[in-house]
């Protein structure tokens, strides 16, 4: 091989002037997903372009995940009398004690609807 053809499949990327403008010792500043998100808005966009602030997923085809109402852990289990979400015994034994304005209380938090029957 001659030295042509050794520089020539030298890969882009390998590019010496890229190299050599990184090791200069400017801090580089970064911008935060708002940031960015702000001033795409600013920006006259075409109304097909994809952005930040225009990308919706898809909804999930896992159910969502059950969490207990009292201590946050997963909970498998639901008082069909109040509806509160549990993960053990105890804290059953915690929600059948419970009056019913402090249940409607962790009902609302959850933003399930109030407590019927």
């Amino acid at each position: 091989m001659t030295e042509d053809q050794k520089v020539s499949n030298k890969p882009i990327f390998k590019s010496a002037a890229w190299h050599l403008s990184r090791q200069s010792n400017k801090k580089r500043t970064w911008k935060s997903l708002k940031q960015i998100i702000s001033s795409e808005k600013t920006l006259p966009w075409p109304e097909q372009a994809v952005h930040y602030s225009s990308i919706n997923g898809p909804p999930s085809f896992k159910p969502p995940e059950k969490f207990s109402d009292l201590s946050g852990l997963p909970a498998p289990y639901t008082d069909p009398q109040t509806r509160l979400r549990y993960a053990n015994k105890e804290e059953y034994a915690t929600i059948i004690d419970l009056p019913m304005d402090i249940t409607a209380g962790y009902l609302a938090l959850r933003g399930a609807t109030s407590i019927v029957g």
